[in-house]
């Protein structure tokens, strides 16, 4: 055992200044647990700056970032749930469309489909030029701005797959370009939805 008779006691911090420094931490610890861990892990924003700061997108309800070919897997569950007919029969023409946008460094911009509750398509986007931030989304009829996330990924230049909207209103993609360099997307969309469009 080591003895501590001869430690020099004006070197050691004093009970005040002991306080002072745990109040500091735990401040500290206040202030990390509202501006990143609450917006990040819950969702909840206390302060505002979470969102500002892009930590709400951390914690955005139903986002899945998706592998090659995965599906959410709240579609999966649902899935095993509900037996799925065979033949699925619209009362909406089938119709193809093909859209292509350019988006230049730091700019966004949308592609939508208006659909009915139950409508569906298949569709196929790429980018040249380089990857994109993409959302895959819909908004309810009249909703302002409240939407629903089906898809995000931070970097991407293709995507496929089927879709089903489980309300009325607009489907589909915001890409952002996060690059240096133009990128130019080319969308190919079939199936049953009233419009393709860009907002």
């Amino acid at each position: 055992m080591r003895d501590i008779s001869d430690l020099n006691h004006d070197e050691l911090p004093s009970a005040s200044s002991l306080i002072k420094a745990t109040v500091l931490a735990a401040a500290l610890g206040l202030l990390i647990l509202i501006t990143f861990i609450l917006p990040a892990e819950y969702g909840i924003d206390p302060t505002g700056l979470g969102d500002k700061m892009g930590m709400t997108l951390l914690n955005a309800e139903p986002v899945v970032e998706a592998q090659n070919n995965a599906q959410p897997s709240s579609l999966i569950n649902a899935s095993l749930d509900v037996p799925i007919p065979p033949v699925w029969i619209s009362s909406s023409p089938y119709r193809s469309d093909e859209m292509s946008l350019t988006l230049q460094p730091d700019k966004g911009a949308e592609i939508k489909a208006r659909m009915k509750t139950g409508e569906n398509f298949v569709f196929n986007w790429k980018a040249e030029g380089g990857d994109l931030y993409f959302d895959m989304h819909g908004e309810k009829l009249n909703a302002g701005d409240e939407f629903t996330s089906y898809w995000l990924e931070r970097a991407r230049s293709t995507a496929s797959g089927s879709f089903e909207a489980p309300f009325a209103g607009t489907h589909g993609w915001y890409w952002k370009n996060n690059g240096a360099e133009p990128v130019t997307i080319y969308l190919k969309v079939s199936g049953f939805y009233e419009e393709l469009y860009r907002p």
